[in-house]
Parts: C-alpha cells; structure tokens; sequence
C-alpha cells in the first residue's frame, strides 16, 4: 500500500503495469458511503499467472466481493495489480489466496472473499476460494455465477 493510502498514485496518471505483484501498489480512496452495508464486486474473467513448475501460462476467472467500511480499493491500481500476475509464477491456491488476503489486510474491509475459477491444467478444473470470515448480517452476497467448467459439452 502507498504511504499515502488515500492519495491515489495511479488515478489520473499513465501507470506502466508492474514487472510482479509485490512491486504492485494498490490504492484506495474513502469510502463514499461509509456506514452503509453494500457489497462492491470486481469480475477478471482474463486472468493469468504462470505455472510454477512448468512456466506456461495459467487462465482463471477470478471474482472479488467485499463490503467496504472506511476505504474502496481504485480499480485501476486493481487492474494493473492483476495484471503484474503476468509474469508471476505460482500455484492457484497461493495466487487466489494471497490475492484476497493482500486487499483484506491493506483495505480493512468488513468482509471479503474471492472465488479463482481456474482452467483446467491436466485435464483438471481448479476452483479455490477463500473469505475473511462469515458475511455480515444483512448483506446482500450474490452467487458469483461462475459456472463449473464443463468443457465444450
């Protein structure tokens, strides 16, 4: 996070993407409704990483909700933290976690949770979700209508 959280870098500004992701930095702007419970989702159908053993690339569908409380996460400084996935090697599970852990522990959410809707690799389709905890009472959490992979049948 920037030393200054509330002082978008990326806003307004030509951004480069970063060369990984702990180079990225995410920014975050107030809450325009702070003390309203309202649940904000952020759909990457074209995501990608690299494959830690082999190098190729990784396709996943990933979707992030959460209820903001004092900050929202800026959406450009998202993209482009997604995008510095890129060239990042690792397994979905620590992709897809560390992905929702980094924007619950920097942005202090009420609540968030991710779904990695991965392609299959050997044949198999990798689903890995992770959640801060239960949702608060009284939102209103979707289905993140992201199908099983059911191939071309």
């Amino acid at each position: 996070m920037s030393d200054t959280p509330l002082s978008p870098l990326h806003l307004g500004q030509s951004s480069a993407l970063p060369a990984s992701p702990e180079e990225a930095v995410l920014d975050y702007v107030p809450n325009p409704r702070v003390g309203n419970l309202y649940l904000v989702r952020f759909a990457a159908p074209e995501f990608t990483s690299l494959c830690p053993v082999t190098g190729q690339p990784d396709f996943a569908h990933l979707v992030i909700d959460y209820a903001p409380q004092m900050s929202i996460v800026e959406s450009k400084s998202l993209k482009l933290f997604l995008g510095s996935f890129r060239n990042h090697a690792g397994f979905h599970e620590d992709v897809t976690v560390g992905i929702g852990q980094r924007l619950f522990d920097e942005m202090k959410p009420r609540w968030l949770r991710i779904g990695g809707y991965w392609y299959p690799r050997g044949g198999i389709p990798i689903d890995v979700f992770w959640q801060s905890g239960a949702a608060p009472e009284g939102l209103w959490v979707p289905d993140q209508g992201v199908p099983g992979y059911r191939g071309r049948g």
